[in-house]
């Protein structure tokens, strides 16, 4: 039978509220879910504002989610009650179009299905999130937390590690390559610690040297602050890839003069607005502009036991839910360092209405 839980969900663009949602009845193939702990996603912020695309309210933001197996459907083998697993960005796509069967169904030619905010065939309704006590997700969607890694760190790994893991893989970022991050926030900094447990050469592009320490001590072998255009132009030819983790509109074509022949600049951080690109600049050494979208779920598996054998962390702020408003404000000001992460057990037994 179905299952009411206590959430936090968005009733406008500008807040969230606690409240009751249902949660499906599992069938022969899902894993039921207490959820321990939630990342908060600048997706979730986006999603949440109505900023990439209609957002259906009331809304269960949430696809960094972390929990302990408490039921398992009678056709589920990879999984047993008791099992720490996790949740990500997606909980179904179609398994049948040739990227979902090459193992890359954040690509689904049909479109997956998005831990929230997307129209689930399996129920007819919009998915909820995990900013809530609990989640029934299809055991194909689900997955293994290892030993090494506690469920609160392991949380952001599901969208921000696997969203820089993925390209730095891809483009076969190792020992001898030289990379830079453009931004040291959520994403930034777990491009940092996975490029140098890659093996690469790390340089990091900030606006300002206020966080050059921490790039540093995370791994960071250059930091540079890139208000002064000058720094950029003395830094030519110098990288095979630069990976760009902000929302917010850079200078591409300054950015491309940095890269080597054949080198790539990968945009995983999505800002709203259109890039701008001098043709000339793409031209001149044969370099590219790519996007990046996450990782399938054999991947994002891969990043899991990479994470967890490398001890590659996301740096977290724990929050209780009541502070879920608060954590938003204080993202759009870039005051986090550098993931929020909600601890479910704070979420009230009655929500307040």
């Amino acid at each position: 039978m179905s299952r009411t839980v206590i959430a936090w969900a968005a009733t406008s663009p500008h807040e969230l509220e606690p409240m009751t949602i249902e949660r499906r009845e599992p069938d022969e193939n899902d894993v039921s879910i207490d959820i321990k702990f939630a990342g908060i996603c600048h997706s979730d912020l986006h999603t949440v504002k109505g900023e990439w695309a209609k957002t259906e309210y009331p809304l269960v933001p949430g696809h960094e989610i972390s929990g302990i197996v408490t039921s398992i459907g009678r056709n589920v083998r990879k999984f047993k009650i008791g099992d720490r697993v996790g949740v990500g960005c997606m909980v179904n796509s179609c398994r049948t179009c040739h990227n979902c069967t090459e193992g890359e169904e954040q690509y689904c030619l049909k479109g997956p299905v998005w831990t929230y905010n997307t129209r689930d065939p399996k129920e007819g309704k919009i998915t909820q999130g995990g900013y809530s006590q609990h989640i029934v997700v299809d055991q194909s969607y689900v997955l293994r937390i290892p030993d090494g890694i506690a469920l609160d760190v392991a949380a952001p790994l599901l969208c921000a590690g696997i969203t820089v893991y993925s390209p730095l893989k891809h483009w076969g970022i190792g020992p001898g390559k030289k990379i830079g991050v453009i931004g040291l926030g959520g994403l930034g900094h777990m491009a940092v610690k996975i490029g140098k447990a890659l093996g690469a050469e790390v340089t990091v592009f900030s606006q300002t040297l206020s966080k050059k320490d921490l790039g540093l001590k995370m791994g960071a072998d250059h930091y540079y602050a890139t208000g002064d255009p000058s720094v950029l132009r003395g830094l030519k030819r110098s990288l095979d890839l630069i990976i760009n983790t902000v929302s917010a509109t850079i200078p591409v074509t300054l950015y491309l003069s940095v890269l080597r022949r054949d080198g790539t600049l990968v945009e995983v951080g999505m800002p709203p607005e259109p890039l701008s690109i001098v043709p000339f600049a793409l031209a001149s050494q044969r370099v590219g502009v790519y996007g990046s979208n996450i990782g399938g779920i054999r991947e994002t598996q891969e990043m899991l036991d990479f994470c967890g054998d490398k001890n590659v962390f996301p740096v977290i702020e724990t929050i209780p839910a009541s502070y879920i408003n608060e954590a938003y404000e204080r993202m759009m000001k870039s005051q986090v360092q550098f993931r929020f992460v909600i601890d479910i057990s704070s979420m009230e037994s009655r929500p307040r209405l």
